[in-house]
């Protein structure tokens, strides 16, 4: 799982500070780099203006005084052309706490240069404009930038953002079902998620027949006697069924399509989004698992193949040997959903 990368949000200069405040609440960024003087807000300010929480400058003489002052910086350097990534190597001397890099040319190669002098000595920050850029700065070189300085002036843009950092830090509280039957069905369109990445041992897809109750079934990283692993796959259930995805927010396996993002769940309910290369819809024989939590009864519907696993405390079973009494893990809720997005006190009975 990826460390903690930092979301810094750099509003249009020409917003009131009840925009940006408003802004704050909506986008929850960790730093606001503005010099627009602000109430209280739930965010560090990042200002060039004295007396904020992290002074900002390009002014390397300035950088040294604040640091023997003990006041946190970030050092904006530009970097236009090849001569401009010497001066790399003295912003760092400086030690700064966090170094703010703009490329006007945005290039990947140079971002690749900068994360490996800079890893261990500064905090490496990339000025971003779009979505695109920051999800490219966050992942180049594997480590990718420590974070990013959004300046868009576009909400989307924003939100995709905020969406794209945040959801890597936030934990899926899963707990225990007991399975009470196992039922053979018809054929139907079973939906396999091929990513872009190689699973782990206990990750996978969180999806299931009811939004309120959805199985942890892992990613194919185990050969058997007929099939090799494919550990980039999740064989998740049928195109009706429901699939986690960021911010709590669920879909139908049927909605997803290459390209799109989804949230991958490992044991310990620690999270991480990988990109979808692409979906295959196939109709296979069905089976279907019953289980309970309680008093309550929840059901998924999966492929019968022995490639299906659902993930357990210790590690995983495959289908064709879950039985009843067996434990298996799911992410249980109360309330119900509206176009994905939950609504604590909706009554919605799924059966």
């Amino acid at each position: 799982m990826s460390d903690l990368k930092e979301f810094w949000l750099e509003p249009n200069p020409d917003l009131s500070a009840e925009a940006i405040c408003k802004m704050v609440d909506e986008a929850k960024p960790h730093t606001i780099l503005t010099d627009v003087k602000l109430p209280r807000v739930p965010a560090k300010i990042a200002s060039r203006l004295e007396g904020t929480d992290i002074l900002v400058t390009s002014n390397f003489n300035h950088a040294s005084t604040a640091k023997r002052n003990k006041t946190p910086v970030a050092l904006e350097v530009t970097i236009s052309d090849q001569k401009d990534l010497e001066r790399i190597t003295q912003a760092l001397e400086l030690r700064p706490d966090y170094l703010l890099i703009d490329c006007p040319n945005w290039r990947i190669i140079p971002l690749e240069n900068l994360i490996a002098e800079a890893r261990g000595r500064s905090k490496l920050l990339a000025r971003t404009t779009s979505f695109d850029e920051s999800r490219a700065a966050l992942s180049t070189l594997e480590l990718g930038a420590d974070g990013i300085a959004l300046a868009s002036h576009d909400t989307n843009e924003i939100l995709k953002t905020r969406d794209l950092i945040l959801r890597e830090t936030v934990d899926v509280p899963l707990s225990t079902a007991q399975v009470t039957a196992i039922k053979p069905i018809g054929t139907g369109a079973r939906v396999c998620v091929d990513t872009t990445e190689i699973l782990e041992a206990g990750e996978g897809l969180l999806t299931g027949s009811s939004s309120q109750a959805l199985f942890l079934v892992e990613g194919e990283i185990h050969p058997n006697a007929h099939v090799n692993s494919r550990p980039f796959r999740v064989n998740a259930g049928p195109v009706s069924s429901y699939v986690l995805t960021a911010n709590g927010k669920t879909r139908y396996l049927s909605e997803l399509s290459a390209g799109e993002t989804v949230l991958l769940v490992d044991r310990m309910g620690r999270t991480r989004s990988v990109d979808v290369a692409r979906i295959k819809i196939e109709r296979r024989p069905m089976i279907l698992v019953e289980a309970s939590i309680g008093n309550r009864k929840i059901t998924t519907i999966v492929q019968n193949a022995e490639t299906v696993r659902f993930a357990t405390k210790d590690g995983s079973k495959p289908l064709s040997e879950i039985k009843p009494g067996d434990e298996v893990l799911v992410r249980s809720e109360e309330g119900g959903r509206h176009f994905g997005t939950k609504v604590a006190d909706e009554m919605v009975i799924e059966r």
